[in-house]
């Protein structure tokens, strides 16, 4: 079973407020065949633990490395796997599919 939205955004706030770094990662638009869609989130934090889903497999682990970057720069990034893209066969996404995700820093 998947983590609701309520269950993201409170572990969100609770690493927040033990001092960890968190980002939110959102599928921001599907095309095709995807795992989940739009509005599905993940939260990580400067730990690499995460909660809830964006895509499944390697994806979500690509998800995760990028959103320490996010971390510790600040700076949001859009990402995007698909299959036109080399970079998604190598991470998982093989369902015929793209997904762009929108990474963010959460902070108080």
């Amino acid at each position: 079973m998947l983590d609701s939205d309520a269950d993201i955004l409170k572990a969100a706030e609770d690493w927040q407020k033990a001092g960890r770094g968190v980002a939110l990662a959102t599928v921001v638009e599907t095309w095709g065949s995807a795992p989940r869609p739009a509005g599905s989130s993940l939260v990580i934090n400067d730990e690499g633990a995460f909660l809830g889903s964006v895509s499944g497999g390697c994806v979500e682990g690509a998800v995760v490395t990028e959103a320490l970057d996010v971390i510790a720069s600040g700076a949001p990034k859009m990402l995007e796997f698909g299959v036109a893209d080399e970079t998604a066969w190598n991470v998982g996404l093989s369902c015929g599919g793209t997904i762009r995700v929108f990474v963010e820093k959460v902070s108080a």
